[in-house]
């Protein structure tokens, strides 16, 4: 008899840091063009480091089965006040098509709501396609902003916008 695995997702804290490490590292490896920072500046964080990131910023993490198979970050974004911002997504390959991914949208969705919001946004970039096609599906839709991602200008962001209904 095969068991059923288990999907959950969590919120950061201090504890979670080397999951945090972990599946941000392998994001920064599988997908480099998509975050704001690189493998090699991130790689070379303290523990400290990844310690604070994991208790001061909001990352939510999931876990199957007692592993970590993808991640999501929220936040604000002081360009456009009154806004929530989904970042740093990311579900690790064997993880993709299974429901993970939209999960950890609804969850930053619900963290946008119980703010007061009723719109997600996003940037996303024109060089990972697969990621654009996600957000689509899931109902983001381009807000006809686009401009140079600020460490590596070859890079164009678009932004989307989720309305949370």
């Amino acid at each position: 008899m095969t068991r059923e695995s288990t999907l959950s997702i969590r919120r950061c804290a201090k504890d979670d840091w080397e999951d945090l490490r972990t599946i941000r590292l392998e994001a920064l490896a599988d997908t480099p063009d998509a975050y704001g920072s690189t493998y090699e500046e991130s790689v070379r964080w303290s523990n400290a480091q990844w310690k604070n990131a994991a208790s001061t910023r909001l990352y939510y993490l999931a876990d199957r089965d007692g592993r970590v198979v993808g991640m999501v970050s929220g936040g604000y974004n002081e360009a456009y006040p009154g806004t929530r911002w989904l970042y740093g997504m990311y579900v690790t390959p064997r993880e993709r098509g299974t429901g993970t991914a939209a999960l950890l949208v609804r969850t930053i969705g619900e963290w946008a709501r119980s703010h007061g919001v009723s719109e997600v946004y996003l940037h996303v970039t024109t060089s990972v396609p697969r990621a654009r096609a996600f957000y689509e599906k899931v109902g983001f839709r381009p807000t006809g902003e686009s401009f140079e991602m600020d460490r590596d200008q070859s890079l164009t962001l678009i932004t989307m916008v989720q309305r949370l209904d």
